[in-house]
């Protein structure tokens, strides 16, 4: 997988190929849901994402900065080969 850089931005974004970017989606998607899971699991009823801890909120703004690029280039990231 290609590296991630500490802060994500269009410029980083703009040097990966499709197939990079729709891995690079993927492992942060990973990332953000296995945070997500342990709040909603913690929280339960209670859960909200924008009163989360902020390594969840990192995890949720670096996975949909990638998410939108891929989209932005007409790829769906939820459907892999």
């Amino acid at each position: 997988m290609t590296a991630l850089p500490d802060r994500i931005n269009g410029a980083w974004v703009a040097t990966l190929t499709d197939e990079e970017i729709l891995g690079v989606e993927g492992a942060l998607h990973e990332t953000f849901s296995a945070l997500e899971f342990r709040e909603k699991k913690a929280r339960g009823d209670r859960y909200n994402l924008m009163r989360s801890p902020a390594d969840l909120m990192e995890a949720w703004n670096r996975w949909s900065l990638v998410n939108a690029a891929t989209r932005a280039r007409s790829l769906n990231p939820h459907k892999r080969q």
